[in-house]
């Protein structure tokens, strides 16, 4: 057991207090004023022993260098999208992110094994975006922190193609909240009436399979050139 101790000017900041270094050395415990909170750390060293990719078996697409994962901009369609080996239900995702000059991606959660529809189709998207640099407008709903498609941003500062954005996803089935560099932008609820008639009135219309999960994996897509790195997840 190796203990880190760090002291804190403000009250309620996080403090590292012990790291494993056996086989769930992805493990770490944070202590913060009141309670104790385990999370699983995602992009450590140069392994992606946690990672598998979206219904394929050969890894590909995808680097991770000193904890940055980096893709290769594949494309949309490509089938290089990349999927957590572990299955989540209610959680709590961070991580940060850049992104090259009008390029985009996505981070999802609910994402099924084996399902033959691409990945934006069957799991709710993060929407991650170069909104300045992208060369056509958008709808609210398409940029940066959206619920793709289906809930715009409100009050969102995505930084500039090039800096880092820190993104937060809060699942607590069936609510749902994204935040976006300290800032809480989206909040919508599974199921709710105002969800039903986004669905059925919008992008996912005839996609049936859209939204009806309650736990999946998360998933990163590889759609144009972006590096994520700081990922970790904690189970509600």
């Amino acid at each position: 057991m190796i203990t880190i101790k760090l002291l804190s000017l403000q009250i309620g900041t996080l403090v590292m207090l012990s790291c494993t270094a056996n086989n769930q050395s992805n493990k770490v415990v944070i202590a913060s004023e009141n309670q104790s909170e385990e999370w699983t750390l995602l992009s450590e060293g140069n392994s992606l022993d946690q990672w598998e990719m979206y219904n394929q078996s050969d890894l590909k697409g995808w680097e991770l260098i000193n904890g940055e994962l980096h893709s290769t901009g594949a494309g949309w369609d490509a089938g290089e999208d990349l999927i957590t080996k572990k299955a989540f239900q209610n959680f709590e995702l961070n991580l940060d992110w850049k992104i090259d000059s009008a390029n985009s991606s996505g981070i999802f959660f609910y994402v099924q094994k084996g399902n033959n529809n691409p990945i934006y189709e069957s799991a709710p998207e993060y929407q991650v975006m170069d909104d300045q640099g992208w060369p056509e407008k958008m709808k609210p709903d398409q940029y940066t922190a959206a619920n793709y498609a289906m809930h715009a941003p409100k009050g969102a500062v995505v930084k500039p193609s090039g800096e880092w954005n820190t993104t937060k996803i809060i699942v607590n089935y069936p609510n749902v909240e994204h935040w976006l560099n300290g800032v809480k932008v989206v909040e919508y609820e599974f199921g709710s009436e105002d969800w039903l008639a986004r669905k059925a009135s919008g992008k996912w219309a005839d996609v049936p399979d859209y939204g009806i999960e309650k736990s999946g994996h998360i998933g990163l897509q590889n759609a144009g050139l972006v590096t994520y790195k700081n990922i970790k997840i904690k189970e509600l």
